[in-house]
């Protein structure tokens, strides 16, 4: 019969065990838990000599090798490696591996830090705490020291970052900041420079430290552990999100903290203000219930506040975490704890939920149509500025034309009137000729039915027109010329009748009322004979003595005779240019004493009707 020793995988302890064919397969272990020989055989330990986790057969006894180092694990001086302890909740005496990390009570299954309480214990044993300082993590709000009764002498570490609370029998003496202080009477847990060390130092007493980080705890996540329904501002449509995030966290006030959410607990960690978990561990999510409650309320307030569309509200995250950070802290305040950030990381919507589905296709529609309408507007404008652009450059085009049209027509008018100025004879008398020409063509292509009172009217047109060009002697010819050119005047008129019409700068012609039909512009007033040109500034038919533009003075015209043979008028030259007949000598001029009229050849003053000589 081969015996071994077993470990029970449930508490620690060894058992006796055999691999004889008629052994117990089953043994009851004094923690109550049935250890299955062949089952539980199999355990592992660390290798004292290489330090490997092994995994071995526990009835080779101390034939078992390391498979790394290929040393013995399991001799009697490795079963006889253990240590002794109490569970902190149920005080009973427990054994386990030295180097064990946890354990878990068999009777009240409390998960106890090995190395910590065989720590405390030991401690506890020495009855003297040479130096008492903070050994927690960087994730622990409170951290308890596990030796409860110092003597006098203990030395005190505070960090930068660290306060710590003495307590004497239940009551929260001082709290210390930053330093290394000694314990210095037995009535007060009064702390005094380094090296005063007391007399009486083997005299203890109970009391407890309680040292509180006070940097800030980053990175805390926090989620809604349920949908939060609201209704949404602009559809009104029933909507269910959810939201997470992280925050920052502090202690504010030590003793605040210590008093009203510690008490009498070892430590206090991130693990218990929202996730009610750390490590093997379980804890009370102590600030949990306040955080979601807090979250889910003014959330959907915020976004029903600010008219926030949920389509858009990844925009508002900043607007919206500020709003709950500050909401949240007037509850924290109060345990002495203080949220210097709270962010809100992510909106979670509900793609699946045919609102959700409606509201964005109706976001999606809308949208469409005020972008249709910005088109359509922006279209109308611009067709609108093209048709204004298009009119005003037509209304400007016309009036260039007209301007153009009109200067042409002055230019011609006014090289015709220079024209007949240097052959020296009126527009009236040009037109006679023009009309004389006509009817002696008209004449001279036979009679027929343009015989009769036709001929004699063209013949008096054209015996008038003659009597300027031909220079037929006025006393042959006055009298046929004179009926003959009143009725050719009458015929003429009545053939041609907008011959009294006027034309306008603008070029409309041959207007017959007061104003121009196209530009509005008023019938020129006929020039009359005594109006004159400017010759500085290119002024026509002035009246005045001076011109009216730039002040030139009226120059002295030459005085004109009338020829006494062919009635020609305001003739320069010394011979008539019509008949040739020389000019007659020049009657003698006086000056009107009564008006001051100058140059006057008739019997009386043209002026005031003074008779010459009186």
């Amino acid at each position: 019969m081969s015996k071994f020793v077993i470990e029970c995988p449930q508490c620690g302890n060894y058992a006796e065990a055999s691999n004889f064919i008629f052994a117990k397969k089953h043994i009851n272990c004094s923690c109550g838990n049935v250890i299955d020989v062949r089952a539980d055989r199999m355990s592992s330990r660390a290798c004292p000599h290489c330090g490997n986790m092994v995994v071995f057969d526990q009835a080779k006894g101390d034939k078992a090798l390391c498979p790394v180092c290929h040393n013995k694990i399991n001799t009697m001086d490795q079963l006889a490696n253990l240590v002794n302890f109490h569970c902190p909740s149920c005080s009973c005496n427990l054994s386990a591996d030295k180097n064990a990390k946890s354990y878990t009570c068999p009777l009240c299954d409390t998960v106890i830090d090995v190395q910590k309480q065989v720590a405390k214990e030991t401690e506890k044993k020495k009855g003297l705490a040479s130096v008492i300082k903070y050994e927690g993590d960087n994730q622990t709000f409170v951290w308890k020291h596990p030796i409860e009764d110092f003597n006098l002498g203990s030395q005190l570490i505070v960090h930068e970052s660290q306060e710590a609370v003495f307590f004497r029998d239940g009551q929260a003496l001082d709290l210390f900041g930053a330093g290394r202080y000694t314990l210095a009477t037995q009535n007060l847990p009064l702390l005094e420079n380094l090296y005063k060390f007391p007399t009486n130092v083997d005299t203890p007493f109970h009391s407890e430290v309680y040292f509180i980080n006070k940097t800030v705890q980053m990175g805390i996540k926090w989620g809604t552990d349920s949908k939060i329904r609201f209704f949404d501002t602009v559809s009104g449509l029933p909507i269910e999100i959810g939201a997470s995030g992280q925050f920052n966290l502090k202690v504010s006030d030590s003793r605040k903290l210590l008093i009203k959410l510690v008490g009498t607990a070892s430590e206090f960690t991130q693990a218990d203000v929202i996730d009610g978990s750390y490590g093997m561990k379980p804890t009370i999510a102590k600030f949990r219930a306040m955080i979601m409650t807090k979250v889910k309320s003014n959330l959907a307030r915020v976004i029903k506040e600010k008219n926030i569309n949920i389509l858009e509200v990844d925009e508002h995250l900043d607007e919206i975490s500020t709003t709950l950070c500050d909401v949240i802290n007037e509850n924290l305040v109060e345990y002495g704890l203080l949220m210097p950030e709270f962010f809100v990381t992510n909106i979670v919507t509900p793609d699946d939920d045919p609102n959700f589905q409606r509201l964005k296709q109706q976001h999606a529609d809308m949208y469409l149509k005020v972008r249709e309408e910005q088109v359509l507007k922006a279209e109308a404008e611009a067709s609108a500025e093209r048709q204004a652009v298009e009119a005003a450059t037509a209304a400007r085009m016309k009036v260039i034309g007209a301007q153009g049209e009109a200067e042409a027509y002055k230019l011609k008018a006014e090289a015709e009137a220079a024209e007949m100025r240097m052959k020296g004879y009126t527009y009236q008398q040009e037109t006679a000729r023009q009309v004389g020409l006509a009817a002696m063509e008209n004449i001279g292509s036979g009679g027929g039915a343009g015989s009769g009172i036709g001929d004699i009217a063209g013949l008096g047109v054209t015996l008038g027109a003659m009597g300027s060009v031909m220079g037929m002697t006025r006393e042959a010819l006055n009298p046929v010329a004179a009926n003959a050119q009143g009725a050719g005047q009458a015929i003429g008129d009545t053939i041609n009748p907008t011959a009294n019409g006027w034309d306008c700068e603008c070029g409309h012609r041959n207007i017959t009322t007061k104003f121009c039909p196209d530009c509005g512009k008023p019938k020129p007033e006929p020039a009359t004979n005594n109006s004159w040109d400017c010759a500085e500034c290119g002024t026509k038919d002035i009246t005045s003595k001076f011109c009216p533009n730039c002040g030139s003075k009226r120059p002295e015209q030459p005085i004109g005779w009338t020829c006494p043979n062919c009635g020609a008028q305001n003739i320069t030259s010394k011979f008539c240019p019509d008949c040739g007949n020389a000019k007659p000598s020049e009657p003698e001029k006086w000056d009107c004493p009564n008006c001051g009229h100058k140059d006057i050849t008739s019997g009386f003053c043209p002026d005031c009707g003074h008779k010459k000589g009186e």
